[in-house]
């Protein structure tokens, strides 16, 4: 399996154009160095049941060749508060929310990572953000 694993990543990286061939499906060409690509949310007000509440998501965009999103991670922060994360899975959004307050400084931030098996580590993270508005 590894000697596969070294081929293929031999012929994305020579390649990535003709590798990926029809087995391509993406929204968007990724950011160099990362197989997935991900989309921020700026942090914005939604109403719930209980009063009106900040939100952002992290969302898969498109991935190369035989990568596909496997986590995703967003989290929202008022400037003098502990940031809210949630966690998306696969090709689910990330959705995270927190009481809002009038007038406050919000920042969303996130993370996803493509892979082609779940055991893929730390490089293949595409960071996002932080994104701040005054809601």
């Amino acid at each position: 399996m590894n000697r596969s694993v070294v081929v293929l990543t031999a012929l994305l990286a020579l390649a990535p154009g003709t590798a990926a061939g029809p087995f391509t499906a993406h929204a968007e060409l990724p950011p160099p160095g990362t197989p997935c690509s991900f989309t921020l949310s700026p942090p914005h007000v939604v109403p719930s049941p209980d009063g009106d509440v900040v939100t952002a998501t992290v969302a898969p965009a498109g991935c190369l060749g035989p990568f596909s999103p496997r986590v995703s991670v967003v989290c929202v922060q008022r400037i003098d508060s502990t940031p809210q994360c949630s966690q998306g899975r696969g090709s689910g959004t990330a959705a995270v929310f927190t009481t809002h307050e009038p007038g406050a400084a919000y920042t969303s931030t996130g993370r996803g990572l493509g892979a082609v098996f779940d055991d893929a580590s730390g490089p293949n993270w595409q960071l996002l953000g932080p994104i701040t508005a005054v809601l």
